[in-house]
């Protein structure tokens, strides 16, 4: 067992050495991970189709500065920090401090055990690494994030419209969004990618944003005016989709659920051969048995296909699928694409120097930027800390030595009989040995050194010589006769005692100090050197007018390294005071009773 503690402490104190890096030329990287509790909690399982949608801003990264522009340095590394990811790169704008990264997330990655990727980041020399068409799923037919200045296609299919009169703005729900009056429209043209048949299924999803009721809407619309028309529309607030199905006839479908006006709100629609499905920020809208044709034609956008029945509002993350996806699917979106990102989690920042070749640990690392006026404190209290272990572990053995032999003299003492309570004082060279034989007492503690460091022996002798003191002797006599005492003579003899008693006290207490110095003065002096750090460290910064992570990270953190030496330094020693403490009270008490007790016996024999 104790092999065992000294192998968990010795495993406890290892540097923290990260994991290997991917590549050398990258100065910085980010853990990214999925929140796998979030995921079952939520009944989720992580489409081989989705995506992850990485959002940096100063909540979660501090590095803008150390980009490179337009984010061309950042690489996205699976788990096992082997396996480079495919991604794509929606905005990067470092001044406002805001990045939208799009990854591919392999089966592999999201079934590990750690389902994470790293973000890596700060290499000038780098080339752009995105897969723009790569990052999509073969079955993920078009893709607008209107981002930038036009509306495109970002998938390898390239469905770019072929008319936009909408107005792309910041301030979507991720990045850009288009914005409608009523009166604009995005007209897509048909393409063999985007055939919609029911017999392989369709999904269209779609972020939307609306400030106000709308009459009679046309949010997306695709088809003629024959057999294959699939219109989904606003009415007031309520979602309602105008179909032609495979026999021609019109039927209308309500949603159960209403949209709201002033926030974002995820609207997906999913058709198969027997259903159209309609999801309200991953919650069913609406199941509605029927049967499609085809679905061809051009596809508009905020508008019908005549250009009328304008929808008001914006628009973000349009995307199309030729499958029909499943409600995890959708939900699985809506949960990534959301504005609060809650399923994933960002780790802090490690640079490469930190953690090249496992050999430099963050300790390491944090006590090579302690200042000098810092390690002058971590020097005081290595001393303090010192003196504390000596006066600890010496008071130990001391209190230790002295209750053992207290506990080995008061059950000699017990066994002395009437008349006999000066024995112990008579060693064997005093007694002569027929002395001795007659007293099995004195022949077992014949030599009075056995109690050389029991403080109840030496308040006994002191007792015993007083009381002699005050015996006179009959002329020629070799012993003392029995004589009484008076109560003023008892009154001296124990306040003899009592003086051994206090000085075996003051003995007992001393360098106890020490320790009530460590206790009280070192997490003082430990504050005392990371207040005078980090004002260095303020200092520093304000001189060189660079205001990043990177300058005031380290200075702190090595401002903190005196308080935590003034904690080592206190903590033992307090766990040492109140054990030591606890110990000398015993021996105390001990020889508070061991005076009255002796007193008591020396008046019932000479009173």
């Amino acid at each position: 067992m104790k092999r065992l503690s000294i192998l968990f402490m010795v495993l406890m104190l290892q540097p923290l050495v990260a994991l290997a890096w991917w590549n050398d030329d990258w100065g910085y990287r980010k853990k990214i991970s999925l929140d796998v509790q979030k995921v079952k909690q939520d009944g989720l399982v992580a489409p081989e189709d989705g995506l992850a949608l990485i959002r940096l801003h100063t909540g979660n990264f501090l590095f803008f500065p150390e980009l490179a522009a337009g984010g061309k340095d950042i690489r996205i590394i699976a788990g096992d920090d082997k396996t480079p990811l495919k991604f794509f790169i929606e905005k990067v704008d470092a001044a406002n401090e805001m990045a939208l990264i799009w990854v591919k997330l392999p089966k592999e990655v999201v079934t590990a055990q750690d389902a994470a990727v790293w973000v890596y980041f700060n290499n000038p020399e780098a080339v752009d690494g995105q897969d723009i068409p790569g990052t999509f799923n073969i079955n993920q037919v078009l893709n607008y994030s209107f981002e930038g200045t036009d509306v495109k296609d970002n998938t390898a299919n390239t469905n770019h419209p072929a008319q936009t009169t909408s107005v792309l703005k910041d301030g979507g729900l991720i990045g850009g969004s288009a914005t409608f009056q009523g009166t604009q429209v995005i007209r897509v043209p048909e393409k063999p990618s985007l055939a919609m048949s029911p017999t392989a299924g369709w999904t269209v999803s779609v972020w939307l944003k609306m400030e106000q009721n709308q009459p009679n809407a046309v949010l997306i619309q695709r088809g003629g005016n024959t057999s294959n028309q699939v219109a989904l529309t606003i009415r007031d607030l309520t979602p309602v989709l105008e179909v032609l199905d495979a026999d021609g006839a019109k039927q209308e479908f309500t949603a159960s659920i209403n949209l709201a006006t002033g926030s974002w709100q995820h609207l997906a629609l999913v058709a198969n051969a027997e259903k159209l499905s309609l999801f309200l920020d991953g919650k069913t809208a609406g199941e509605f048995p029927v049967k499609l044709a085809d679905v061809t034609g051009d596809m508009t956008i905020g508008a019908d296909l005549s250009g009328t029945r304008g929808f008001t509002g914006a628009i973000d993350q349009l995307s199309v699928y030729k499958i029909a996806r499943d409600v995890n699917a959708v939900k699985y979106d809506f949960m990534m694409q959301g504005a609060t990102g809650a399923l994933l989690s960002y780790g802090d920042e490690m640079s490469s120097d930190e953690e090249s070749g496992g050999d430099e640990s963050y300790l390491l690392s944090t006590l090579d930027n302690v200042t000098i006026d810092g390690w002058v404190i971590i020097g005081i209290l290595g001393v303090m800390s010192l003196i504390s272990w000596v006066v600890m572990i010496w008071k130990g053995i001391t209190v230790g030595r002295i209750h053992k032999q207290n506990q080995q003299f008061e059950q000699a003492f017990r066994q002395l009989g009437s008349g006999h309570l000066t024995d112990l004082e008579h060693n064997q060279e005093k007694t002569g040995n027929h002395q001795e034989n007659e007293s099995p007492v004195l022949f077992s503690l014949a030599n009075q050194n056995t109690f050389k460091d029991s403080s109840l022996y030496r308040i006994y002798h002191v007792g015993v010589e007083e009381m002699e003191k005050r015996f006179v002797k009959a002329v020629g006599a070799d012993v003392v006769a029995p004589q009484t005492l008076t109560a003023s003579a008892m009154e001296a003899v124990k306040a003899s005692m009592h003086a051994v008693v206090v000085r075996e006290l003051q003995k007992l207490n001393s360098m106890m100090v020490m320790l009530t110095i460590a206790i009280a003065g070192g997490p003082f002096l430990g504050l005392l050197g990371t207040v005078v750090g980090v004002m260095i460290t303020f200092a520093a910064i304000a001189a060189s007018g660079e205001i990043n992570v990177n300058a005031i990270a380290p200075g702190i953190a090595a401002a903190l390294v005196a308080t935590v030496a003034g904690l080592f330094v206190a903590i033992p020693a307090l766990f040492g005071y109140n054990y030591l403490g606890s110990k000398i009270k015993v021996v105390s008490a001990d020889m508070q009773v061991f005076v009255d007790e002796f007193v008591t016996k020396l008046a019932e024999e000479h009173t």
